[in-house]
């Protein structure tokens, strides 16, 4: 809402120019022949709130701000694929890359798993710590559709509309985005007309809307998969064989009926339907708690006391991580409590709140920060099926999303093929290899792909995320009564 991508992608998951004027590629001669130089150029009308243009040099700044090892990211994941910029002009950025990187468009200030905003630079070059900057709380200039104008801490973020914004001046003068953590909450205020949208719904409270007339609702195909992630630097779920066993002990189908509706797919890797790099053929462990339990029994796991399995002491009993207030992490965890448990496996389950699961490593995470055995685990990606962000050797936190603290050489060579070329048929036989990895070495659990589950109010038009958000068209929402 607040700052502009230089690409982003429409509702039928086309690039499409944002604060750039056209979307690099190899046609227009916005990537180079030998795909190393890639060429942006940015809209001339684009202008911060305070009325300064927005111009090559912010583009430049915000990258080096992202590159700066003082300053606290998630992942640096495609800007480390730059070797440098030029900015022959005002409007002008020119990256040099240090090799082929397709996905380069959709992570350089576009639609990546970790999108980053281009920043002011006269705004914010005198700052010396970005980690603790006021500017993270209050982003005083932008160059989005909507301003920000104050945030109620714990209740709700107050936006204007940027009637300069290059786009054309939003219809809905002001949002207000309220924070409400509590999936049955969320609901009741959307009957009630508290609030005219609820993103980001799960199954369980998509569904309970299903025949509320007051309300409209729309499920998107989306690069979203839900998992049960397993730390494999924290024993005993650094061999392999544990793991397997829990995914055989695992009734996905189950999980994504009782949770989903039978709306979502039920999973094997990572990449989902979403993506041109998906492949049906590509299937995971079936759901057989007597194979579990054999391959347990063969592994030195014996039942102990009380229905739990032992091995040279040790309990096998997981610390199972979940998110605070959504129903369907509480839902499925219970299920795959009662799952596990019946292989002989022990889950103490531990809620945190979406800040405290998903913070940097450097701020403490649970995920990022290794402190967990098993946590349900929630992911969206960018518009480009790369997942080298998350399974890299060089991926580990803190340099990236890799919470499994998964290593192989063999995943290392897969993701190596998958972006040393533009060939979409290369690319997609790489990533085949990479979903049949990790069915193979059961990182985790994949249990669905679901839905981008959204509910609004009838009354609200152009609303049409694209599947990874829904801001992209933010200044042509309107209401019938407008």
């Amino acid at each position: 809402m607040l700052f502009a991508k230089l690409v982003t992608l429409d509702a039928d998951q086309h690039h499409v120019p944002d604060l750039a004027s056209e979307v690099p590629s190899l046609a227009n001669g916005g990537i180079s022949a030998d795909g190393l130089t890639i060429t942006y150029h940015l809209r001339p009308n684009a202008q911060w709130t305070d009325g300064q243009p927005v111009t090559s040099a912010d583009v430049k700044y915000t990258y080096e701000q992202i590159m700066n090892s003082a300053n606290n990211v998630v992942s640096r994941h495609g800007y480390d694929m730059v070797a440098s910029i030029d900015t022959p002009d005002a409007h002008t950025v020119v990256l040099h890359m240090k090799r082929v990187f397709p996905p380069i468009i959709d992570y350089f200030f576009g639609e990546s798993d970790e999108p980053y905003d281009v920043l002011p630079e006269h705004v914010l070059a005198h700052v010396s710590d970005f980690n603790t900057m006021p500017f993270n709380a209050e982003p005083i200039v932008t160059d989005g559709p909507y301003k920000f104008a104050r945030w109620i801490r714990g209740d709700r973020i107050v936006l204007t509309a940027n009637d300069h914004y290059f786009g054309g001046a939003p219809k809905i003068k002001e949002l207000q985005i309220k924070i409400i953590t509590d999936a049955n909450t969320m609901v009741a205020s959307l009957q009630t007309g508290e609030i005219q949208v609820a993103n980001n719904l799960t199954g369980p409270s998509y569904h309970s809307l299903a025949n509320d007339a007051r309300v409209a609702r729309l499920a998107v195909v989306a690069p979203f998969y839900d998992a049960l992630m397993f730390n494999l630097a924290r024993p005993p779920l650094d061999d392999k064989t544990v793991r397997l066993a829990l995914a055989y002990a695992t009734d996905r189908e189950r999980l994504d009926r009782d949770n989903e509706y039978g709306e979502a797919t039920v999973g094997s890797g990572d990449l989902s339907p979403f993506y041109w790099a998906y492949d049906p053929a590509i299937k995971a462990q079936p759901y057989d708690p007597a194979k579990a339990r054999a391959l347990l029994d063969a592994d030195g796991w014996k039942m102990g006391p009380g229905g739990v399995r032992v091995k040279n002491g040790q309990r096998l009993s997981l610390l199972f991580v979940y998110a605070q207030g959504s129903d369907l992490a509480r839902n499925i965890v219970v299920q795959v409590q009662q799952m596990w448990r019946g292989v002989g496996v022990d889950v103490q389950p531990k809620s945190f709140s979406y800040a405290q699961l998903y913070a940097v490593a450097q701020d403490g995470g649970i995920f990022l920060g290794g402190k967990f055995d098993v946590g349900f685990y929630a992911w969206i990606s960018g518009g480009d099926p790369d997942d080298s962000s998350q399974w890299l050797s060089t991926a580990v936190p803190p340099n990236g999303n890799n919470v499994d603290r998964y290593i192989s050489p063999r995943m290392d060579a897969a993701q190596h093929v998958a972006l040393s070329t533009f060939d979409l048929s290369v690319r997609k036989r790489a990533y085949a290899q990479i979903q049949r990895l990790l069915v193979d070495d059961v990182p985790a659990i994949f249990l669905f792909y679901p839905r981008q589950h959204y509910a609004f109010s009838p009354e609200l038009k152009n609303y049409d995320p694209n599947g990874i958000g829904e801001a992209w068209n933010a200044a042509d929402w309107t209401f019938a009564t407008q």
